[in-house]
């Protein structure tokens, strides 16, 4: 990411279903984004209202999502982002990700170290800008 990003706060949502692989296992893969993706104990799977389901990175979760109710989850930490320039892929903590022009590359934490991708309309409707 590049000095073009902006910082952006999550618009009020839903909350996630989540559960912790709470438990000793070598984890699994699954195809999603365009790449395999790999889940390890500790991950959260996560549901969104609308059908989306993905895994989140055990230390990612904690910082970024907050306790609602039981199973119940809020995003509640800011994230940085900027749109792509060109089609392209982004290795993310669960594997990588593919991306088209105009999607946004997104980052949870100021340094851009825990990045992913996501569609133009998924994080417009998720995200706005915090000016």
């Amino acid at each position: 990411m590049t000095a073009a990003r902006r910082r952006y706060v999550p618009r009020p949502a839903p909350p996630v279903i989540a559960v912790q692989l709470a438990f000793d296992t070598a984890g699994f893969t699954y195809e999603k984004w365009g790449a395999t993706q790999t889940c390890k104990a500790g991950d959260w799977i996560v549901h969104k209202e609308g059908g989306d389901t993905y895994t989140v990175d055990q230390a990612s979760f904690a910082r970024t999502y907050r306790a609602v109710g039981p199973g119940h989850y809020v995003k509640v930490a800011p994230v940085w982002a900027e749109p792509a320039a060109a089609a392209g892929e982004v290795g993310t903590k669960e594997g990588v990700t593919r991306y088209r022009a105009g999607d946004y590359l997104v980052s949870n934490d100021e340094a851009g170290t825990d990045t992913y991708a996501m569609r133009r309309e998924t994080f417009e409707a998720a995200y706005e800008p915090q000016d």
